[in-house]
């Protein structure tokens, strides 16, 4: 028998009851045992960020407990207001059975299901409260919805908004969002350490993302490099993850530039990360992680997207530098216009990240470099 179908038997079994909805509860929500479930991935769990210091800093009496992963961990350790639960997203039998067993006294007056997908749905019903409150039927994916029993309104907007209507949902005040990261004075060292040497204006590239299709052409941010060296000087700074693949195409993007490039690929937390975007001016990325670190850190984005809307996926409430070529993507492979699609379709063709050309992001560079004070 396949293992999820086990691990979906097991789930029905350990479910006693469909979940009520929670009457009578106190306005202020003051006293309220808020569970926050949001494992991966790491730019998504920047972006819920806002969500839960909104909800520490409506309701100090709460008590916020956000389950999460080791990857998601790293960067919000230190958070203000919250405890953690930290767990690998299961990938056996076994590891349902013990998230099941690690809850199994706990009971909280709310959980916020941040993330919709198979491998988490199924963990819901381990966490025992009157409300949960999940997806609209549009984003609950993967059966949701079947664990749920409210629903935040469907809107067509970021994900950081989506999350943010969590909070909103229980009251909480989102009007201002703090995307603040729990940075140490031991990480700002190691970027200051790290980028002395560098010349300025400093330009951060991540050039891989988590798929293969988001990604822009090597040899085009090779150009983009070069060009911006002879017209302004820049210095670089290469930064990634460890794959095999990742390390490669940072190696082979550090070969543009040899003596004004230092290639951080592999070599940072996600916190170390955070802190050399923040001192940077400027960072060149696909539609990933980074970009939200830099975003949280003030850093402007010169972001490419053609794949995803960048009003869903890009720099949040900062996407005045990005290049976008979705809607160009939409008409040449979908054969549709952008406004006729769903939520959240993506052009997945190989070409569609080939429509950005190394003149659009040197404009977009340009305009950053003549904004630097």
């Amino acid at each position: 028998m396949p293992i999820w179908v086990k691990t979906i038997s097991y789930v029905l079994t350990m479910t006693t009851s469909e979940p009520e909805s929670l009457h009578g509860q106190s306005s202020s929500n003051s006293g309220l045992s808020i569970a926050i479930v949001r494992f991966s991935a790491l730019g998504d769990v920047v972006l819920a960020i806002p969500a839960v210091r909104a909800l520490a800093r409506s309701f100090p009496e709460a008590t916020l407990t956000w389950i999460t992963s080791p990857l998601g961990f790293s960067i919000l350790r230190g958070l203000e207001g919250v405890n953690f639960a930290v767990y690998d997203k299961p990938r056996s039998l076994r590891d349902y059975r013990a998230f099941y067993r690690n809850f199994r006294d706990r009971r909280f007056d709310v959980v916020l299901e941040m993330q919709a997908n198979l491998r988490i749905n199924l963990l819901y019903p381990a966490l025992h409260s009157p409300t949960k409150i999940g997806f609209d039927r549009i984003r609950a994916k993967e059966g949701q919805w079947l664990f749920s029993n409210q629903r935040i309104p469907f809107r067509n907007h970021h994900l950081a908004d989506s999350f943010m209507a969590f909070a909103g949902q229980l009251g909480a005040d989102i009007a201002n969002p703090d995307f603040t990261l729990p940075l140490t004075g031991a990480d700002h060292n190691f970027a200051q350490a790290k980028l002395a040497d560098l010349p300025r204006p400093l330009i951060a590239i991540h050039p891989f993302a988590s798929k293969a299709e988001r990604n822009w052409p090597i040899e085009r941010l090779a150009d983009v490099m070069r060009r911006a060296h002879q017209q302004w000087q820049c210095g670089f700074v290469i930064t990634g993850g460890t794959s095999a693949a990742e390390m490669q195409s940072c190696r082979q993007l550090a070969e543009a530039l040899p003596t004004h490039t230092l290639n951080l690929c592999g070599q940072t937390s996600p916190k170390q990360l955070a802190a050399v975007l923040g001192q940077t001016n400027a960072l060149i990325a696909p539609d990933t992680g980074a970009v939200h670190l830099a975003r949280a850190m003030n850093t402007p984005v010169i972001g490419l997207y053609a794949v995803a809307p960048p009003e869903l996926s890009g720099p949040y409430r900062a996407l005045e530098y990005v290049v976008n070529r979705y809607p160009e993507a939409a008409r040449q492979f979908l054969h549709k216009q952008p406004e006729q699609l769903g939520w959240n379709t993506r052009v997945h063709h190989a070409g569609a990240m080939q429509l950005i050309q190394a003149d659009d992001v040197m404009q977009q560079l340009s305009a950053v470099i003549n904004n630097i004070n």
